[in-house]
């Protein structure tokens, strides 16, 4: 089944209303990405670590999701100084590393872990059912978030389908190798998910002809703009020029 694990329906950031939110994380992740000045990206990191602790979110959580990311990071820092053309600050044997390729390293790491910490805090917070309706209230157009909504749903049934395949193959002894019935097995095995996703996805569009459906989800919860929202916007929109600031001066 589809884990949530930054979803905490008491929290101070579930206060806020999910269509600010995904705007507001939108806008700051843009002018993030746009921004190479230290000063914005360091104050843009501190900005996103302060949503992440008001938030109310798992910190531990959150530290095993920035550090898989910043694992990936390391490798830019294992090949980009090295690689990057322009003014060498070191020479270790035939390569040199580059203040260019540092700082440009320095950069990504920063955007990354910004960018990273405010999605976290401001739209992992919310279930992927409650994030499907905000896109539909932003006029996001109607199919993008039906395939979206329709995704979340059922694609933990496929892994489900896929889990029982794998069992029955388990049970009839079967032991992969480098060999053609191993290639031959997995080949099965992936027309067999591909067979029963067609199946369920008939047997679902019938039942929901059945029932009415006209290619709309219609949410029961109301989306109102609260004071904390209305707070909410109004500090995020002074941080998103005060970053604009920082990176023009």
């Amino acid at each position: 089944m589809i884990s949530e694990p930054f979803v905490i329906e008491k929290s101070r950031i579930n206060r806020v209303n999910p269509t600010t939110r995904v705007v507001f994380a939108t806008a700051y992740s843009f002018i993030v990405a746009l921004s190479y000045r230290f000063p914005s990206l360091f104050t843009a990191v501190f900005l996103s670590g302060l949503m992440v602790c008001l938030s109310g979110l798992n910190l531990f959580a959150v530290a095993k999701r920035l550090a898989v990311v910043n694992g990936l990071i390391l490798f830019i820092w294992l090949i980009l100084p090295f690689t990057y053309s322009g003014e060498p600050v070191l020479d270790i044997g035939p390569f040199a590393i580059t203040r260019p390729g540092i700082i440009l390293s320095a950069q990504i790491t920063l955007k990354s872990n910004a960018i990273l910490l405010a999605v976290i805090a401001l739209i992992s917070s919310m279930s992927l059912v409650t994030l499907g309706h905000a896109l539909s209230r932003l006029r996001i157009p109607e199919k993008i978030v039906f395939l979206f909504l329709m995704t979340v749903r059922y694609i933990f049934v496929i892994e489900s389908e896929y889990l029982r395949l794998v069992r029955a193959m388990k049970i009839r002894s079967f032991k992969p190798g480098t060999n053609m019935h191993t290639y031959k097995t997995y080949a099965y095995l992936i027309g067999m998910i591909f067979v029963r996703a067609s199946a369920r996805a008939q047997r679902v569009h019938q039942a929901m002809m059945c029932r009415g459906f006209k290619g709309k989800f219609y949410s029961l919860y109301k989306f109102s703009s609260t004071r904390l929202s209305w707070i909410f916007s109004t500090v995020m929109t002074a941080s998103l020029i005060g970053l604009v600031f920082l990176e023009i001066v």
